[in-house]
């Protein structure tokens, strides 16, 4: 597959991990979360509770500490929630955009390239982010964005915006799912290109429909990870 050139500008970037440091990239576990993993049938997604253990069991299996991805799953995860849910098939929101890193809630979240804070927001429809932080990267005459989604309430709390921000800072904690949008404790983490008039909120979850301009706009965030 052809990059196109921010693309391959992401992929040059060095970015620090954007959850605990200490934990080396070995310690990470790929996890598949599509309707196509069979052995989800078994499990009652709309259950927080199970997925959580189905997701922890397979870290443990795996001797993982983080297990990630989700960049362009199409999940059947998101059926349990009407905010996602149409009558037309095709604008039934349930392809991916970010990547998910499933860790205990407290988690820290660091920024990994610095930054501005650009806007947050606490997204409280059922299935929603939770509380969310946005921020803002002007680097090498390239402007984008990243997105943090399912924090703790105190990481949204007397933030200012247009804030500078240091690759590496600490930016939020991860929240539990009571305030997460009702999920197993993880950070959504997206880029963005052009977020036109959104603030503290960009879809994370695209339909058939949108998904080209989706695609485009949200790029795979494993080419900043890197993991």
């Amino acid at each position: 597959m052809l990059l196109t050139s921010f693309q391959l500008f992401l992929k040059t970037l060095h970015a620090h991990a954007v959850v605990d440091v200490s934990i080396t990239k070995e310690a990470y576990v790929s996890l598949d979360l599509s309707v196509g993993n069979s052995e989800l049938k078994q499990v009652n997604v709309s259950s927080s509770k199970d997925l959580k253990n189905y997701i922890w069991n397979y870290k443990k299996q795996n001797k993982a500490k983080i297990a990630f991805g989700g960049y362009l799953e199409q999940r059947g995860i998101y059926q349990r929630s009407t905010y996602f849910n149409q009558e037309n098939s095709k604008k039934e929101r349930n392809i991916h955009l970010g990547i998910d890193l499933w860790i205990e809630a407290g988690t820290p979240i660091c920024a990994p390239l610095n930054g501005t804070i650009h806007s947050f927001k606490n997204n409280t429809n059922h299935g929603d982010y939770g509380p969310t932080l946005i921020l803002k990267h002007h680097i090498e005459n390239q402007i984008f964005y990243t997105l943090y989604g399912h924090l703790s309430l105190a990481s949204i709390t007397d933030l200012e915006i247009g804030v500078e921000v240091k690759q590496g800072e600490q930016i939020a904690t991860l929240g539990t799912v009571d305030v997460n949008g009702d999920y197993p404790p993880h950070l959504h983490f997206q880029i963005i290109r052009d977020i036109k008039d959104y603030k503290g909120d960009y879809p994370g979850v695209s339909n058939q429909l949108d998904f080209e301009f989706y695609k485009q706009n949200c790029p795979d965030p494993n080419l900043l990870l890197k993991l």
